[in-house]
């Protein structure tokens, strides 16, 4: 069966070859179906083409190109940690495995996910939790004044209002159980300290795009 009618014959067949094997090992713990991991992977297999008829992967460049274009996430910093994530490694390159984690966070409608996922990208120290430091750095983006003794003001404002609300064991630290538990029970405060997932739209354009039909209803529902 032919995905692409811009693939001839035989790259079609190259494009099954090359990811055949990786489509049945993760269509067994993914939400996507047989077809969707195709058709995923064959958006990731033209970007690829870009790089020679022989490339194998896309570069961090391309991928940073498709979060500013296609997912609305341009803030260098936040597209940094989201790549360490999926991808799990420092090289220029994503593999099709980081590349289907990546549609796999943000095409996700658990809660549990999304809790997970969310934190890693603000614990940028990787230590399991957000002490006053790591929490005010992303608080400063939010104050940006001429006045510096204004913004700091607001600054130290907004960080005892979080901590008063997210640091359950008041213990000046901010653990993922301290924050998925305020999260369950308000899920706007998913993304507290930042945007680091797409809205709604932009993933329903993704979704027609990359013909993941399963999804789109579920998009247009959650848009309502």
């Amino acid at each position: 069966m032919s995905l692409d009618a811009t693939l001839d014959e035989v790259q079609n067949s190259r494009f099954r070859n090359i990811y055949n094997q990786l489509v049945k090992q993760y269509e067994k713990k993914s939400q996507f179906n047989e077809v969707e991991l195709f058709c995923i992977l064959l958006v990731y297999h033209k970007f690829a083409l870009r790089n020679g008829i022989k490339a194998k992967y896309i570069t961090k460049k391309q991928l940073a190109n498709v979060f500013e274009v296609c997912f609305k996430i341009s803030e260098v910093f936040t597209v940094e940690r989201i790549t360490s994530i999926i991808a799990k490694d420092t090289k220029k390159e994503i593999d099709p495995m980081g590349w289907l984690n990546l549609f796999e966070v943000f095409m996700t409608n658990d809660l549990e996910t999304k809790m997970k996922f969310c934190f890693q990208v603000y614990d940028f120290h990787g230590v399991g939790g957000l002490n006053r430091e790591v929490v005010t750095k992303y608080v400063e983006k939010f104050f940006k004044s001429d006045d510096e003794d204004e913004a700091g003001e607001l600054v130290v404002s907004m960080l005892d209002l979080l901590f008063k609300k997210f640091d359950i064991d008041k213990d000046g630290v901010i653990s993922f159980e301290d924050y998925s538990t305020v999260v369950r029970q308000q899920p706007l405060l998913l993304e507290f300290l930042g945007s680091c997932m797409p809205e709604v739209s932009n993933l329903t354009t993704v979704a027609y795009c990359s013909n993941v039909l399963s999804k789109i209803t579920d998009f247009d529902k959650s848009s309502e």
